[in-house]
């Protein structure tokens, strides 16, 4: 997940183009952060979110873009649904699946973000983001983490639908909606 955030952070231009470099993973070049701070931040949700996808516990991750001006609105959601195999959860057969083919589809929604930056309307002003991450209402969570409302994009918006991925035990779907400027 964090390469995809990465990728996400990058070509959206949420942090600044010298905070990143590029990395090989999944057979290509990946932008990844080398900002300490955001790295950190990254790597705290992405092991949480481990210790949840493991437990079958984790059903979506959101990365929401906020206009940093005025009212901080929302302007995209990046989202990631998880669909866990409960039946593999609960000591059932693992499917077959070779690693090549998880890893060639996770590379293929890694594109389509890279991609996706062709049609996304231009984000004219600075912008942040907030990690949304949903789980079942039993979840554990860390105590320094707080809850938050689903930041929804309000007024008229669009939605592109991404590849999934599907692991042995996991299917994720991805998708963006953005919100759509008003005609002036």
């Amino acid at each position: 997940m964090s390469c995809c955030c990465c990728s996400i952070l990058y070509t959206r231009g949420i942090y600044p183009d010298d905070t990143f470099q590029t990395k090989k993973h999944y057979d290509m070049s990946l932008w990844m952060t080398k900002d300490e701070k955001l790295a950190r931040y990254l790597n705290q949700v992405t092991q949480q979110m481990q210790d949840w996808l493991e437990q079958g516990l984790l059903q979506r991750l959101v990365l929401v873009v906020n206009s940093a001006v005025g009212q901080k609105e929302v302007v995209e959601r990046w989202t990631f649904q998880v669909e866990t195999d409960k039946a593999v959860m609960e000591g059932g057969p693992l499917p077959e699946k070779p690693k090549e083919l998880i890893q060639k589809e996770i590379a293929g929604i890694i594109r389509q973000i890279l991609g996706s930056v062709s049609f996304l309307p231009l984000l004219e002003d600075p912008c942040t983001f907030d990690l949304l991450v949903y789980t079942d209402k039993d979840s554990d969570v860390p105590v320094d983490w707080e809850e938050s409302d689903p930041r929804f994009i309000t007024g008229e918006q669009e939605e592109l639908t991404m590849r999934s991925v599907s692991t042995k035990v996991h299917t994720v779907e991805a998708g963006v909606a953005y919100k759509v400027k008003d005609a002036e």
